[in-house]
């Protein structure tokens, strides 16, 4: 049976439109319709004049609901960590590992793999954040867990049979060889914590580097007469970047800088999120260390920053409040953006007929209502047995 939702602002072409109706047919969107076209026997859902937009992806998720991916690589860590996320619309999340042994690596793919061949909502891959980084620009990573990236590593990171697999090294610790040589593999593959001259940053590219992991922290800065990585990520239209919008990462007079030189296509909100997130605590272990929330940033004991207290609704309504975008924009670099880089856009990231049903109903206080993955409602998946 068709679902009709109806009496919502429906997010699609660019603009929020009234009087329009999202049928849904099983997990997927079959059509957009005036209200007055619903077929007689669609049942309607009423969104109560809610903002239908589509489903947020994050791309950078350490954890949330009180787990920690390096300390559970397991299916039912990354089920925690995907629930916790659910609540503030993200419908789509690649669970991310900080720089840890490879044997550690090799159990967190091999749980992904497991989690997307179980079906557990919203796992769209995985996001291998290090080791094969600077730790020049390590920020919180452990400097006795980066290493070279060597055929081992590469094994590792290749090994992935199911979703997107994106990987953030640093350009200047490995070759272009080995970079096309991931890529050639199916790897996404993205320069950050990386310290990474101009020039190194732009022959990267040539090999086949798309993404900047948290644009403007833990990378060679944009100076006078060195570009550095960020005027390479700022400088190049086929760089998708993301950044984390929560008034700490970033000046957000520095962000609206990068909003006036990419396009919203090229830019993509993520959390960096940490397990505080969905959870009640504001303490955590890091590989070892403590970790506390205080005025919503992640420090350890030293005052260094580790991920962030940061959901995806925040970061959409923070684009808004603190940067002037319209909630259209926003919502493109919450969906639109993240599809895009993953390869994705063919499918998600839009609400169009025959897109995934993944989707998010948002009030005028950017407080989450309800949820879609595959058009499984989040009222339904809470009473689910």
């Amino acid at each position: 049976m068709l679902t009709a939702l109806i009496n919502g602002r429906v997010l699609r072409a660019g603009a929020l439109r009234d009087g329009e109706a999202v049928l849904l047919d099983g997990n997927r969107i079959a059509d957009v319709v005036p209200a007055k076209e619903i077929p007689a026997d669609a049942a309607r859902h009423d969104l109560a004049g809610a903002m239908l937009l589509p489903g947020f992806i994050d791309t950078q998720v350490n954890g949330g609901g009180g787990v920690l991916f390096n300390d559970s690589p397991t299916v039912e860590g990354i089920a925690a960590i995907g629930a916790a996320h659910r609540r503030f619309g993200t419908t789509g999340f690649l669970p991310t590992l900080i720089s840890d042994d490879l044997e550690v690596i090799r159990d967190a793919v091999a749980a992904v793999d497991a989690a997307i061949e179980q079906g557990v909502p919203g796992v769209l891959g995985i996001h291998i954040e290090g080791p094969f980084l600077n730790v020049e620009r390590r920020g919180i990573h452990r400097p006795d867990k980066i290493r070279r990236l060597d055929d081992e590593g590469i094994a590792a990171l290749t090994s992935l049979r199911h979703g997107r697999t994106l990987v953030t090294l640093a350009p200047e610790r490995t070759t272009p060889a080995t970079i096309r040589r991931l890529t050639a593999a199916g790897v996404i593959v993205a320069a950050g914590h990386s310290n990474a001259t101009y020039e190194q940053s732009i022959v990267a590219v040539e090999a086949g580097v798309t993404g900047i992991t948290h644009l403007f922290n833990a990378m060679s800065p944009l100076t006078s007469r060195a570009p550095g990585l960020t005027g390479a990520a700022l400088e190049r239209t086929e760089l998708i970047c993301g950044i984390i919008v929560d008034g700490y990462h970033v000046s957000p007079t520095t962000l609206g800088i990068a909003l006036r030189c990419k396009a919203p296509e090229q830019l993509m909100l993520v959390t960096d999120a940490m397990p505080t997130v969905g959870s009640n605590s504001d303490a955590f272990l890091l590989q070892g260390r403590p970790i506390r929330v205080v005025d919503g940033i992640c420090r350890d004991a030293d005052g260094t920053i580790a991920g962030s207290h940061l959901d995806m609704v925040s970061a959409l309504a923070n684009c808004v409040t603190m940067l002037g975008t319209s909630i259209e924009i926003a919502a493109r670099m919450a969906a639109h953006a993240p599809a895009a880089f993953l390869g994705l856009a063919h499918s998600r990231g839009e609400i169009a007929p025959g897109y995934r049903a993944d989707l998010v109903a948002v009030d005028a206080a950017f407080g989450v209502v309800e949820t879609w993955i595959a058009g499984v409602s989040s009222r339904a998946a809470e009473t689910a047995p």
